[in-house]
């Protein structure tokens, strides 16, 4: 056997052992999302400095995606940006080296991360600016130094001579590609890693502005993650009533068309009308009422079309929540549509979420869940008794977690599952009396609200949950509402308040889903509702007559449609470059998705 061949078979196997390792891991489908697009990033960043030789910003967004995401993600980021980056400079036998060392230098970050962990508590905090740029600058050299090595490998005798020849020639551009990484660490490194722990926080990709345009925010905003906070600080500036602030704050973000936008004054979307008008119908507001313009039924009803399974389960609890029938709908037999997602082994598209909401979707139109349904979803929980996006095997978290308790509820069949899972919640509360999507990642509002949610539905109060003395989830959700109603994301994070209110009111009203619709208001309510449309001032000193305690609500399940979270394809922005670009990125696409396709999605 030659050098070449033993050294080729040695990588070829160390590359399909990372990959493996990153597929089995069954990563959540956004964290797949932002992996090739970070190796994309990576590889376009290689490219835009083509023409400064060795000077180059791929090892550092690799390092720091190892630091924020893991040793899988980080792995993969690297090694997809050695092979896609060279459709554009060229393929040969430095291509699985490069690969290899790229990929190596992803596990550098997650293993820095772990170091971190242990000194200063999980999630690691982003390194300082030097720190950061000092390392990088380290594994920039050893980068180089190793591409030395292969070209020793595969060019020379492999005498020591040689050796010693090729890494002595090697020096001068190793020190350049160092020097480089040192400089673009110092100037994009610590705002990158917050950014991307962002992401890994929230679970969510925010790839879309709150007009539509397909956006990777965390790559061109780079903005930074507030300080974490104790809840009792946010506690003083809370408002009397949280409930009431929250829904005044939800009506008075209604836009001109019927709509709800990200944020007050930003374009409406479906994803945030829908959650909007759940929040609102929690608090009891008919939602047929709710008529700014045009009147929020009326957006949503335009957006009825959908085909989405996520929007459309969405759509359907909002249709009943508002009283209205979901067999015919702008046009459209919602039900029937829904049907036709459910596969012949009960699940939705093989996902957790989807599945839970279909569920929780036909309850609240009196049509009864499927047998294999039900039972699909009792074969879907992991070994720690919580449940994961993708099923049964993959990481568990919290959200899918409470929507799945949700879905179970009043099943006799489930009682040993639904302990476990309750147990599993036990476990993830942190000791702010909140709950992070997974454990680590620090508490968030949504999250929290989907645990809250999920408890109320099986009957479990969860003003008895207090880790270590901690205040209840509620009191937490509580401590996050600011003085205008909207509840922030986290301590000290505020982002999309209008759609983290409306899923954070039906918790703070103890109402899972599916909702019911409320009892008709009286003449006056009615009338203070329709002004608070416009001035939230006049909607924070209305109540809706069907407001109930906390202790009447019910117990039905409610779901967590991920569905706008998933990353859009960013139709406008290749077709500005010259072709060679556009070619190379048409590569990048279809290379990341071969690479990517063997992750079990669903």
């Amino acid at each position: 056997m030659t050098w070449q061949v033993g050294a080729f078979g040695l990588l070829a196997i160390a590359l399909a052992t990372g990959f493996a390792w990153y597929e089995r891991a069954r990563p959540d489908a956004r964290i797949v999302a932002l992996v090739g697009t970070l190796a994309a990033f990576a590889a376009l960043g290689r490219i835009a400095f083509a023409a400064v030789p060795n000077v180059k910003p791929t090892t550092d967004i690799v390092l720091v995606s190892g630091y924020a995401l893991g040793a899988g993600p980080g792995f993969a980021v690297g090694a997809i940006a050695g092979l896609t980056s060279n459709f554009f400079f060229g393929q040969g036998p430095w291509t699985p080296w490069q690969m290899a060392a790229w990929g190596a230098t992803g596990l550098i970050g997650a293993g820095l991360a772990r170091l971190m962990a242990v000194r200063s508590g999980n999630p690691p905090p982003p390194l300082g600016r030097w720190p950061l740029a000092i390392i990088c600058c380290a594994v920039g050299f050893g980068f180089t130094a190793m591409q030395d090595v292969g070209d020793w490998v595969t060019y020379s005798d492999h005498s020591a001579g040689a050796l010693g020849l090729y890494v002595g020639q090697g020096l001068g551009f190793d020190a350049i590609h160092a020097a480089g990484c040192l400089a673009f660490a110092l100037a994009f490194g610590p705002a990158l890693t917050r950014s991307i722990q962002r992401f890994a926080r929230r679970i969510q990709v925010t790839w879309a502005s709150p007009g539509g345009a397909v956006v990777p925010v965390l790559l061109i905003a780079m903005a930074a993650v507030g300080v974490r906070a104790p809840a009792a600080r946010a506690a003083s500036v809370a408002p009397a009533n949280p409930r009431s602030a929250a829904a005044a704050y939800l009506l008075g973000a209604e836009n001109a068309d019927g709509g709800f936008g990200s944020a007050p004054g930003q374009p409406s979307n479906q994803l945030y009308a829908g959650w909007a008008a759940l929040g609102l119908a929690s608090a009891g507001y008919d939602l047929n009422r709710v008529a700014r313009g045009t009147g929020l039924m009326a957006y949503v009803a335009a957006g009825a079309g959908t085909t989405d399974p996520g929007s459309l389960e969405r759509t359907i609890l909002v249709v009943r929540a508002a009283g209205r029938s979901a067999r015919g709908f702008a046009g459209h037999d919602l039900v029937a549509e829904l049907d036709h997602d459910v596969r012949r082994d009960g699940s939705v598209a093989d996902q957790v979420n989807w599945t839970a909401f279909a569920v929780l979707a036909l309850r609240s139109t009196g049509a009864p869940p499927g047998a294999r349904t039900l039972r699909w979803l009792l074969a879907q929980p992991d070994a720690d008794g919580g449940f994961g996006f993708a099923g049964a095997g993959s990481s568990s978290d919290v959200d899918d977690t409470g929507a799945v308790l949700e879905a179970l509820a009043g099943d006799r069949a489930a009682g040993r599952v639904i302990s476990r899972a309750v147990a599993y919640l036990r476990r993830q509360q942190d000791r702010d009396g909140g709950f992070p999507s997974q454990s680590g990642m620090g508490s968030n509002a949504q999250s929290t609200a989907w645990a809250i949610q999920g408890l109320d539905a099986v009957g479990v109060s969860p003003a008895g949950f207090h880790r270590d003395g901690a205040v209840s989830p509620v009191a937490y959700l509580d401590a996050l509402t600011a003085t205008n109603g909207a509840v922030r994301y986290a301590s000290g994070l505020t982002q999309s308040p209008v759609w983290v209110t409306g899923e954070a009111l039906m918790a703070m009203e103890g109402k899972p889903l599916p909702l019911a619709a409320p009892a008709p208001m009286s003449p006056v309510a009615a009338s203070t509702s329709s002004m608070a449309s416009s001035t939230t001032t006049a909607s924070a000193a209305s109540a809706p007559s069907s407001h109930r305690s906390r202790a009447s609500r019910s117990a039905h399940v409610r779901d967590r449609t991920r569905t706008a979270r998933r990353p859009a394809s960013n139709t406008g922005s290749v077709s500005a470059h010259p072709p060679s670009l556009r070619e190379f990125a048409a590569a990048v696409g279809w290379v990341t998705a071969v690479v990517l396709a063997p992750i079990g999605l669903g």
